[in-house]
């Protein structure tokens, strides 16, 4: 099993979140983009955080070798996001996910760290086929996938009763 490193870009240094992370993730889950787009994850202090952490993405490493990450602008050191591969239930295939705070948009950082995450799962991990979802109406997001060679391939549900969500994909 491959396990996640640090993958570092022109502008980013995208690494495993630790339980150090904490104080970021009560900011970045309470942000008012993600409650709209992402949903309320119940996150309300740092202890909330530290285990979001351990179920989600540390979970995730420990499983499956990769999960989100702590995106930082490597200039400055502040974290700006997360993206990374999640395995998610109602997909078939790997799916890769981001999230960013407002001072982290609109510069491109996204499409740099997810098109780095999605290089490193073709071709270090050997991942043949990845998914994303999306909320429709996630214009930005929708600017993401497709700036890094994803295409729409339909609406879904990942559960019954769910928001319907776009889902993207690219092969190897």
């Amino acid at each position: 099993m491959h396990v996640i490193t640090t993958i570092v870009t022109k502008r980013l240094t995208i690494r495993p979140f630790t339980l150090d992370d904490a104080g970021f993730i009560v900011a970045l889950v309470n942000d008012p983009d993600w409650l709209r787009f992402i949903g309320d994850k119940a996150v309300a202090s740092k202890e909330d955080a530290r285990r979001y952490l351990t179920k989600g993405p540390l979970a995730m490493y420990q499983e499956h070798g990769f999960g989100l990450c702590a995106v930082e602008r490597t200039n400055a050191r502040s974290m700006i996001g997360m993206c990374g591969l999640v395995r998610r239930a109602g997909l078939e295939d790997v799916d890769i996910g981001y999230a960013f705070l407002p001072q982290g948009r609109g510069q491109g950082f996204a499409i740099e760290a997810a098109q780095a995450i999605l290089d490193h799962a073709l071709t270090t991990i050997g991942i043949k086929r990845i998914v994303a979802i999306s909320d429709p109406d996630n214009v930005a997001s929708t600017r993401v996938l497709e700036a890094i060679g994803m295409r729409f391939e339909r609406h879904m549900q990942l559960t019954d009763g769910a928001k319907q969500v776009a889902l993207y994909a690219i092969d190897r």
